[in-house]
């Protein structure tokens, strides 16, 4: 069987993880936390950022620094994953459920303005795919009504949006804030692992506190004050330099994966063909390809059963998510009672095709001979 996902290891995590543990310093913060930190920030141009222990807690550091707190307003997509909301949840915030566009997965920035009220503290698009929302709408209406925009990049590391000065900028570093996620299914990995950017000079002090348990032990390490102390909110998000290691070596081998990753995406679009009951994903003229996964539409749930058990039978492993969380058993009693019928086709049609670096070119051209097969498409 062939798995819908097979984390890819260099080679290197382990001779990393060696030097960072016979270094002695194994806490976190030490050589291979501020490696990657500072790649991260030349590449990519984000102002500041942080590695935390997942994306979660990326999420969830935003949702301090914004200062969430009990009957402020944050405006989500239903289609996303529970991290997206907790994080906001878990301050008091009441979110407010958008849908996706009809084609496309992400938040449907022409229905947002619809959504704020006089308690939306922030916005928080989700790059579905690693595919950019429409950042230059999200931005404009943040800069109207004076929200935050926290960008969830979970899926978006090395892709792009190109707003209409021409300008192509990173996913991650559009927003005030953004969270990156190194689980084992996307792109580069750590088993577990995330990152906070901070693009926003208002924030960037205070994010290396809230970081380090509320305290100012980065500024004393770094010899800025003689003693560090309890100084604000915060929680243990800094990672161990165990995991900054081993995302080192993954990130030394960044280009490479992603030209692999990027490959078997093109491969299923070219082999796979659309008709009335396939559709391929859509790439808005704004947005990159950064590989992270190939998703297909189907038209019913019914459609999509079938499909899953032809490819099951071939020995292929597709899988589907989300379900919508404006249904959610946890949150569907206090959602307003609108209906986001696209969210919900996405919950019911959506299906994703086994993608990743040791994934080969003619498994990839065999899964997609399955899926013109599985309805008789020639």
């Amino acid at each position: 069987m062939i798995p819908f996902n097979k984390p890819f290891l260099t080679g290197k995590e382990t001779h990393y993880i060696y030097d960072a543990v016979n270094s002695g310093k194994i806490s976190g913060n030490g050589k291979y936390t501020q490696k990657c930190q500072k790649f991260f920030e030349e590449t990519y141009g984000f102002k500041k950022s942080l590695l935390t222990t997942s994306c979660t807690d990326a999420l969830e550091m935003a949702a301090m620094l914004a200062n969430i707190e009990p009957g402020d307003e944050v405006i989500v997509p239903s289609f996303t994953f529970v991290s997206t909301a907790i994080a906001f949840v878990r301050q008091g915030a009441k979110v407010v459920f958008a849908d996706s566009y009809e084609n496309n997965p992400n938040i449907d920035a022409d229905k947002i303005e619809a959504l704020i009220t006089a308690k939306t503290k922030a916005i928080v698009p989700v790059h579905y795919a690693g595919v950019a929302c429409d950042m230059d709408k999200i931005m404009e209406l943040a800069h109207k009504y004076n929200l935050l925009v926290i960008e969830d990049a979970a899926q978006a590391i090395d892709s792009y949006y190109t707003g209409k000065d021409g300008i192509k900028r990173a996913l991650g570093s559009i927003g005030h804030l953004a969270a990156f996620s190194f689980h084992e299914t996307k792109n580069i990995i750590s088993g577990e692992g995330g990152m906070l950017t901070i693009n926003d000079d208002r924030f960037v002090s205070r994010a290396e506190i809230v970081w380090e348990k509320g305290t100012n032990r980065a500024e004393f390490f770094r010899g800025e004050v003689n003693k560090y102390g309890w100084v604000d909110t915060g929680s243990s998000f800094l990672p161990s330099e165990i995991i900054a290691a081993f995302l080192w070596a993954q990130i030394e081998n960044l280009a490479l994966i992603q030209d692999k990753r990027k490959f078997l995406h093109d491969c299923y679009y070219q082999n796979i063909i659309a008709n009335e009951l396939v559709k391929l994903p859509l790439l808005p003229n704004y947005a990159s390809n950064n590989g992270h996964m190939f998703y297909i539409e189907m038209p019913s749930i019914e459609h999509r059963n079938i499909l899953i058990a032809k490819l099951k039978e071939n020995g292929y492993n597709a899988v589907f998510h989300y379900i919508s969380l404006h249904s959610s058993p946890y949150y569907y009693h206090k959602h307003d009672g609108r209906v986001l019928s696209n969210s919900d086709k996405f919950t019911d049609c959506l299906l994703r095709l086994p993608l990743f670096y040791e994934l080969e070119e003619k498994d990839a051209i065999n899964i997609s001979k399955c899926v013109n097969a599985a309805f008789d498409v020639k």
